[in-house]
């Protein structure tokens, strides 16, 4: 098996890149290897086979000049300066009170909620019967953090001689 390194060297040899030197010893070491000889015989075939399937892309100017192109360009861009954008009066106003307003409605929100009388949030518990028929009990318990309603009849006279019914147990 030959290594890698000669059969790039061979390869070099087959495609007239090598120097005079180097060409006669890779002449000499193809008199002696037979193995060398057919691995250039491979590569001779396989380029043959390939020359005529080549697709002939032609540039339309030296390949010196396309890439000298290519670097101009990239040096343009890296030291064209950069343009300041021109931002309208009411989009700067906008994008800066915008979230600050919700900011300060947030926190209004939050002052009003803790001035309420008694523990914050009392105001959002408030109950508001539609019917002016139907009554109801609150018992809140802090410790175990739980509210019970109990809603009656107001017109039943019976209501204290029987136990009220347990309508909604909501936990806090």
């Amino acid at each position: 098996m030959i290594e890698h390194d000669a059969q790039f060297k061979l390869m070099a040899y087959l495609d007239g890149e090598l120097s005079e030197r180097e060409s006669a010893e890779v002449r000499a070491w193809l008199a002696r290897d037979e193995e060398a000889r057919a691995l250039l015989t491979e590569l001779q075939s396989t380029g043959a086979a390939l020359a005529g399937h080549e697709a002939g892309l032609k540039l339309p100017e030296s390949r010196e000049f396309f890439w000298s192109k290519i670097q101009r360009e990239i040096e343009r861009q890296e030291t064209a300066p950069v343009a300041a954008r021109n931002v309208s009066w009411f989009a700067w106003l906008q994008s800066h009170f915008v979230p600050v307003g919700g900011v300060a409605l947030l926190t209004c929100l939050l002052a009003l909620l803790m001035a309420s009388p008694g523990k914050p949030g009392n105001m959002l518990a408030e109950i508001d019967l539609a019917s002016d028929d139907v009554g109801a009990y609150t018992y809140r318990d802090q410790q175990q953090k739980l509210t019970m309603i109990w809603f009656y009849d107001r017109g039943d006279d019976s209501q204290f001689t029987k136990e009220p019914s347990i309508a909604s147990i909501e936990p806090e």
